[in-house]
């Protein structure tokens, strides 16, 4: 399985800290063809940060979309993606789900639960994202929003009794190095690597993911 957090990687997508986020979504773009697009940023408001959409009761601040047109604007050219954070260096890196992948998102302690559960089995992961308000994304192929009701339901749980999402068509992810406000960053728990380029089908990480949400459910 891909490391976790905290376990030192020779992975080269991306350097957690000190990296300019134009060269991150440029990478994203070139090397995992992954679209891109970006958001909202942080600025400083006599010593405050706040998010640049001027909402100072911003709930995502700086890790959101800037504009409602955000589907259109995304990318999957290292050089348009180039020119969009030239703009705007200090834009945050949003990728759109159901283009190239799909997302389970997972609430971070049933998501390293799941890890854990998953390691024991030797599944195959694909990119997880951790992000600073306590969720977790496991990156599938796309078409997991049409699947995964039906999937936890034949696994015996209701849908609307676990905190389990499939993000597809319509939705986006904050990619790494992305900041959510003075919460924290947006990290990988398990990298995007050479050996993870081919994503698992939702129906293969569900089992685990779904009982850990379950059991967090009934805590």
């Amino acid at each position: 399985m891909e490391e976790t957090i905290g376990v030192t990687s020779a992975a080269q997508i991306p350097k957690q800290r000190g990296e300019a986020l134009l060269d991150t979504a440029v990478r994203y773009a070139e090397e995992r063809h992954w679209d891109v697009f970006p958001g909202t940023w942080l600025e400083s408001v006599e010593g405050v940060e706040q998010c640049s959409c001027g909402d100072t009761a911003c709930d995502a601040p700086g890790a959101h979309p800037a504009r409602e047109d955000w589907a259109t604007q995304a990318t999957g050219s290292a050089t348009v993606a180039r020119r969009l954070w030239q703009k705007q260096p200090k834009a945050s890196i949003l990728l759109p789900t159901g283009r190239t992948f799909d997302a389970i998102d997972v609430p971070e302690t049933a998501g390293f639960l799941a890890l854990a559960r998953m390691e024991r089995m030797e599944l195959t992961l694909g990119p997880v994202t951790c992000t600073p308000d306590r969720r977790m994304q496991f990156f599938v192929l796309p078409g997991a929003t049409a699947k995964v009701p039906d999937l936890v339901r034949k696994l015996g749980w209701p849908p609307a009794a676990i905190d389990l999402t499939a993000l597809g068509e319509g939705t986006y992810v904050a990619g790494p190095p992305t900041r959510f406000g003075a919460i924290g960053a947006v990290q990988w728990a398990c990298r995007p690597t050479a050996a993870n380029r081919w994503l698992p089908d939702a129906e293969e990480i569900i089992s685990p993911l779904a009982y850990a949400c379950g059991r967090e459910a009934r805590r």
